[in-house]
């Protein structure tokens, strides 16, 4: 049986003309066994017989013709000399026996053709027919196939002698449906595997399969869907470690399109989508800056990402909120009273933000705030029919219609503040007062009613500076002279100009200077006579006479450094004067004590210098004292020579004794002697070892 003789399609139930092509014996054997089976033969199988009656006659009779033809031939044509010759028979004696063997043999191999089973009329099929169109039905492996074949023989009795085979047949070609159902699910197609499945007779065997196979499938199919669902929302989180975790779990899911095909699409969409949320986060970088160009940079990388990203919805809210930020910009520029540069701002701001209604608004209102701001009636007038433009619908409305409202009350005003200030260039008190008046018909919570205050402010102060300039002019000339009672007469002029008027602050640093002259001018004797009895050594007097001069008062700064300066030097000379009588006793306690004393003494003292020899020589003496130790008691010599301190002569060379000492206590070990070198140190030795570093000092 091979593929090319299997049919295309066709159903067991129907008949089709037989092919008159079919050969003779095959007819005769089908007709042997429907007589054998029992089954009648019917008017389309006579008209079969007749039909080969004729053909078998028309042979015959071609037959006669050929014979009647022969006779003449042989009266009118003789034999050539060469088939007379034995050669020539002897060869053909070999070749044709070989030959008729050969073209026996391969008949006798060659299968005999498959039936023509799309063209059997199946009422009066065989069961071998039946059996065997099924086979070859079965061999396409196909579902549509399988169930034809089942179709074909399930209708044979159920006592058939074939029936043993063909139940066997059928429950093989029904897990062979499991089978391919079984495919269709590992190709990802779960629908098409569970329709498959269901095709399964339920009479057979295998049919108790399908339910449990389909509870699999189904169980399978829902966590790889679980995993993948749950994958996406963590890509969506921009969560991608624990995205590429979810997509490794289907590497173990029980199903060839989820473990490779879906998996590989979900790896794809993991990296995609993480480059995509590196791009996102690039912009949001760039965004926190909240410069113009940074959020248009922002906005351009955003823009990039791909609607089939999973950062996409995410790339939109970004984009929304750097459009935010752009009107945040230009808001904080009108806010400044920059309207230009607020409306060349929003005009950048790209339509990819969603906020283009947003910026037509934005641009109205600033265009309109621009005209109000002149100042003027039309200016105002302009802004509030600019300001009407904004439809009843968007968010900006409502503060368009306050500003509305506050620009026609601030027409009022305008003409008030006009009025007021045209009086008040006259430049009189009179003038003033009235330009005051005026304003004061602005109310409080008018548009400009903080214009209005200031100008006030203004013009009061400008009033009170004509009133009270004559008495700090008259108090600057009775301070010329710049002796006590004519700074104490100037002050006492200056003290007219009350607290709270305009030039109150310039009274008040003019009475602070000429105050500090005149303190001085009392404190400068005091401060003198403490210097000269410095001078003279008698320092407890000089700060005695320097500490009559008050805290507070103009030169209590200086005579307070001049008297640090002198308790400073007592104290130096107190330190330096004990350090020389303890340093009397000699005794290594006594020298260290000294030492620490006399380093108290300020640098800047001129005592430093004695007092720096001094040290050197107490740090000499330390470190003979030292030596002279080590004779006897090396620990309590290195404690010694640790009291020498840093900076001085005798430091190093106590550093080198003290390391000299500890080597000799702790020697490094060695190898063993070989001949005098094991006896122990002698103290000659050791005298021998300390005469070399001194002699390297």
């Amino acid at each position: 049986m091979t593929e090319r003789d299997m049919p295309e399609s066709w159903l067991p139930g129907k008949a089709r003309e037989p092919d008159n092509n079919m050969t003779r014996g095959y007819r005769r054997q089908e007709s042997s066994e429907t007589q054998t089976s029992g089954v009648a033969t019917s008017s389309y199988i006579i008209e079969s017989v007749k039909r080969s009656k004729e053909n078998d006659s028309d042979q015959l009779s071609l037959d006669k013709e050929s014979q009647e033809i022969v006779p003449v031939s042989k009266s009118s044509w003789t034999l050539p000399k060469w088939t007379k010759s034995w050669v020539l028979w002897t060869l053909l004696l070999a070749l044709v026996p070989s030959g008729i063997a050969f073209m026996a043999t391969a008949m006798l191999l060659k299968l005999p053709s498959a039936p023509n089973c799309p063209s059997i009329f199946w009422p009066l099929a065989s069961a071998s027919v039946r059996l065997n169109c099924a086979q070859l039905a079965a061999s396409k492996q196909t579902v549509k196939d399988l169930l034809q074949a089942i179709a074909l023989v399930k209708e044979l009795p159920k006592n058939h002698p074939l029936r043993e085979e063909i139940d066997r047949l059928i429950e093989d070609w029904s897990r062979e449906i499991l089978q391919l159902a079984d495919q269709s699910f590992q190709a990802g197609r779960l629908d098409e595997a569970i329709a498959t499945a269901r095709q399964v007779p339920k009479e057979e065997s295998a049919y108790r399969l399908v339910e449990a196979k389909i509870s699999k499938w189904q169980s399978i199919w829902s966590s790889a869907e679980s995993i993948y669902t749950e994958a996406e929302a963590q890509m969506r989180d921009e969560k991608w470690h624990q995205a590429f975790m979810l997509a490794s779990r289907l590497l173990r899911v029980d199903n060839t399109y989820w473990s490779m095909t879906k998996y590989d699409q979900l790896n794809r969409l993991i990296v995609s989508a993480r480059e995509d949320g590196e791009q996102l986060g690039k912009a949001k970088t760039l965004a926190e800056n909240k410069t113009v160009d940074n959020l248009l940079k922002a906005i351009k990388v955003a823009e990039s990402i791909r609607k089939d990203s999973y950062v996409y919805p995410k790339a939109q809210q970004a984009l929304s909120e750097f459009g935010d930020k752009m009107l945040e910009l230009a808001q904080a520029k009108l806010d400044g009273r920059n309207p230009d540069q607020a409306i060349l701002i929003a005009q950048k701001i790209p339509p990819s933000t969603g906020h283009q209604k947003d910026i037509q608004d934005f641009i109205a209102l600033s265009e309109a705030q621009r005209s109000a701001w002149l100042g003027t009636t039309a200016g105002l007038e302009t802004a509030i029919a600019q300001a009407q433009q904004i439809e009843a619908t968007r968010p900006k409305y409502e503060k368009a219609q306050e500003l509305i409202a506050s620009w026609q009350l601030e027409i009022q005003d305008v003409a008030h503040l006009e009025k007021a200030r045209n009086l008040a260039s006259l430049g009189s008190v009179k003038d003033f007062a009235a330009a005051i008046t005026e304003a004061q018909l602005i109310s409080e919570g008018n548009p400009r009613a903080e214009e209005a205050k200031k100008e006030i402010g203004g013009w009061v102060a400008q009033i009170q500076t004509i009133e009270d300039r004559p008495y700090l002019d008259r108090a600057d000339q009775m301070a010329m002279l710049e002796d006590a009672n004519s700074l104490q007469a100037a002050i006492a002029q200056a003290s007219q100009v009350q607290r709270g008027r305009a030039l109150y602050p310039e009274a008040r640093r003019k009475i602070g200077n000429w105050t500090a002259k005149i303190q001085t001018i009392q404190d400068q004797p005091y401060l003198d006579q403490a210097k000269n009895l410095a001078d003279s050594g008698d320092l407890p007097s000089a700060i005695a006479t320097a500490q009559q001069i008050r805290s507070g008062r103009a030169l209590s700064g200086q005579a307070q450094t001049v008297i640090d300066q002198w308790q400073g030097q007592i104290r130096a000379k107190q330190n330096w004067n004990k350090a020389r009588e303890i340093a009397v006793t000699g005794t290594p306690e006594a020298l260290a004590q000294a030492i620490r004393l006399a380093n108290r003494v300020p640098d800047n003292s001129i005592l430093r210098s004695d007092v720096s020899i001094a040290i050197d020589q107490w740090s000499q003496q330390l470190l003979d004292i030292a030596r002279a130790q080590g004779e006897s008691n090396i620990p309590r010599a290195i404690e010694t020579a640790r009291l020498i301190p840093r900076g001085t002569d005798a430091y190093s060379a106590a550093r080198e004794q003290i390391r000299a000492w500890q080597e000799y206590l702790t020697p490094q070990p060695q190898e063993p002697p070989q001949e005098q070198s094991q006896q122990e140190p002698t103290q000659d030795s050791y005298t021998e070892q300390q005469r070399v570093i001194e002699g390297q000092q």
